[in-house]
């Protein structure tokens, strides 16, 4: 059965740091491009940050650039969402999801992924 699952979700002052980890089972992650994605209250499902089969290719929403990092371990089937001087703004459910599509074609839009996991809530609050 192929499954994602997020963790690393918690409540987090301002300005602190958090890293989500999404586990892969039941299908080959180093097959797949991978994303992460968030939808607070009220908001759409955004791409926050997306990454190549092998690593070498990433994509970033402009909101994150420069404080969230996505890395991959294909071997652990492990991909995970460093996030770094968080802030209120970031509050809302992460998910992780996998495509076929190549990152330049997907621009990491939510609707070339699939098989999305469960979500893990951040919460950003002084």
């Amino acid at each position: 059965q192929v499954r994602l699952v997020e963790s690393g979700g918690d409540l987090v002052q301002p300005g602190g740091s958090l890293r989500l980890s999404c586990v892969a089972s039941g299908f080959g992650l180093e097959y797949w491009n991978i994303g992460w994605f968030r939808q607070a209250p009220g908001k759409e499902l955004e791409g926050v940050s997306c990454i190549s089969k092998n690593g070498e290719s990433t994509y970033y929403a402009d909101s994150v650039k420069g404080r969230f990092t996505i890395s991959r371990d294909n071997a652990k089937k492990l991909v995970y969402l460093q996030m770094n001087d968080l802030k209120l703004e970031d509050t809302a459910n992460y998910y992780c999801a996998r495509s076929f599509i190549e990152l330049a074609r997907s621009s990491c839009n939510p609707p070339h992924f699939g098989s999305w996991g469960q979500g893990t809530q951040v919460t950003v609050s002084p």
